[in-house]
C-alpha cells in the first residue's frame, strides 16, 4: 500500500518531466531552420561567429574577413546560387576567398539548400 501511493504521488511528476523533455523537441521541429541552425553551428561559426557577423575565432588571424551574413543589404546583393556555390565548392569557385572551405564532401545538395534559405533568414533580405 505504502509503494503504491508512493508510485502514484510520483507518476504525475514523471509525466510532467517528461513533457518537459518533449518540449524543446517539438519546438526545434517547428523550426524550418533547426538542421541548417545546427550545421551553421557546427560548420560555420568558426569563421562567421556566432552572432553570423563575421567575426569567429578564427576571423582574427584571416587577412579577408569571412563575410557578415547579418548584414542585408549586403547579402540582399548576392544570388542563391553564389550562395549555393560557394558553400558547395568553396570561396574560390565564385572568385571568394581561398579560405571558404569546400562543404559539397560534407553536407548534402538538399542541406545546402537550407543553408542558403537559413542564411536569408539570418540577413532578414
Amino acid at each position: 500500500m505504502i509503494l503504491s501511493k508512493r508510485l502514484s504521488n510520483a507518476l504525475p511528476a514523471a509525466v510532467a518531466g517528461a513533457c518537459l523533455l518533449l518540449v524543446p523537441t517539438l519546438s526545434g521541429a517547428a523550426d524550418p531552420h533547426s538542421r541548417a541552425t545546427r550545421n551553421y553551428d557546427t560548420y560555420c561559426v568558426q569563421c562567421h561567429g556566432l552572432e553570423r557577423n563575421g567575426q569567429g575565432v578564427n576571423s582574427a588571424s584571416m587577412s579577408v574577413q569571412p563575410r557578415d551574413h547579418t548584414d542585408a543589404k549586403g547579402m540582399a546583393d548576392i544570388p542563391d546560387q553564389e550562395l549555393f556555390d560557394a558553400i558547395k565548392e568553396g570561396g574560390l569557385a565564385v572568385n571568394k576567398s581561398v579560405l571558404m572551405p569546400v562543404w559539397g564532401n560534407v553536407l548534402s545538395e538538399e542541406e545546402i539548400k537550407e543553408m542558403v534559405a537559413y542564411l536569408r533568414h539570418v540577413c532578414e533580405c
